[in-house]
């Protein structure tokens, strides 16, 4: 089992930094996840049963670190750039609440598009333009699919608080791909 466990760095190295570098936008904090996923998977070497393939193994592994740095970023962040930024209905919706620019019809199955590797680039960049707050709240409930109660609790925001800035979250990334991805006009 251990000269398995040698190989895993090599063989599985790339691929968990680039999930991690996809979910936290930040080189230094996705090198530091991954070493903590392979340290952690090295003393619990023991529990690895062999019923999964190692890279989901440590993928498991990975996305619980991941998710205890964004909450220990989250708890060390103040909320002053989530009450500076403009509201997203201001950018979609005139005073009488008609569409500015009226939405492109994406005309294709949301789910065929999520396949798409190029898809993907593009909304990981979309991402990348969300203020931090946001873009954590939004991996955590969305790509690794933490419950909203869990959230509010590790983060001690309200939920009003955090549908809130989901829904702010959305609207950019909803903007930003109807622009770089759908072929649509700004927002």
């Amino acid at each position: 089992m251990s000269a398995e466990i040698e190989t895993w760095v090599d063989e599985h190295g790339d691929a968990l930094y680039s999930y991690a570098l996809s979910r936290l936008r930040n080189p230094a904090s996705a090198e530091d996840v991954v070493q903590e996923t392979f340290l952690a998977a090295l003393r619990s070497q023991d529990r690895y049963t062999g019923k999964s393939s190692p890279r989901t193994w440590l993928i498991g592994i990975l996305k619980h670190k991941i998710v205890d740095l964004i909450r220990k970023e989250s708890r060390e962040q103040s909320a002053e750039e989530i009450e500076n930024m403009v509201e997203p209905e201001e950018l979609f919706f005139d005073r009488k609440g008609h569409w500015r620019i009226k939405p492109v019809d994406w005309q294709v199955h949301p789910g065929k598009i999520l396949e798409q590797k190029e898809f993907m680039a593009v909304l990981l960049q979309c991402l990348e333009h969300l203020p931090d707050r946001l873009h954590r709240l939004f991996v955590l409930r969305e790509l690794e699919d933490m419950g909203s109660e869990e959230i509010c609790k590790d983060l001690e925001i309200t939920s009003t608080n955090l549908w809130v800035m989901l829904y702010r979250a959305r609207m950019r990334l909803r903007g930003c791909l109807t622009e770089n991805w759908f072929g649509g006009e700004p927002c």
